[in-house]
């Protein structure tokens, strides 16, 4: 059975930065798209990152780029989400996903794309 297992999370202060981490486990298949969601309080879940199978194609919502960057370790089945310059709207429940197939494509925000979710790690970055 597979498995997603995210941690890093915590609280820092605003323009503090986190590491985030999700551990694979229970998967043999080909490496796939695999995706950071986050749910603020009273916001919808919504993606953040995501990075296809082989880790040439990366995809970031508009409201990260060029503060969070997503990398993946395929021989250690681990996700990363460094995340720098954190502001107090990016303080969320963060969770990674693994779709089902190599590629993410531009719909890769769809959350009906996914078939893994881990159970979440909670990040708050105050003011």
């Amino acid at each position: 059975q597979v498995q997603l297992v995210e941690s890093g999370g915590g609280s820092v202060q605003a323009g503090g930065s986190l590491r985030l981490s999700c551990a694979a486990s229970g998967y043999t298949g080909s490496p796939v798209c695999m995706a950071w969601f986050r749910q603020g309080p009273g916001k919808e879940r919504e993606g953040v990152a995501a990075i296809s199978g082989g880790g040439f194609s990366i995809y970031y919502a508009d409201s990260v780029k060029g503060r969070f960057t997503v990398s993946r370790d395929n021989p250690k089945n681990t996700l990363y989400l460094q995340m720098n310059a954190l502001k107090p709207d990016d303080t969320a429940m963060y969770y990674c996903a693994a779709a089902f197939s190599e590629y993410c494509t531009g719909d890769w925000s769809t959350q009906s794309r996914y078939r893994y979710w881990g159970q979440g790690t909670r990040v708050t970055a105050s003011s």
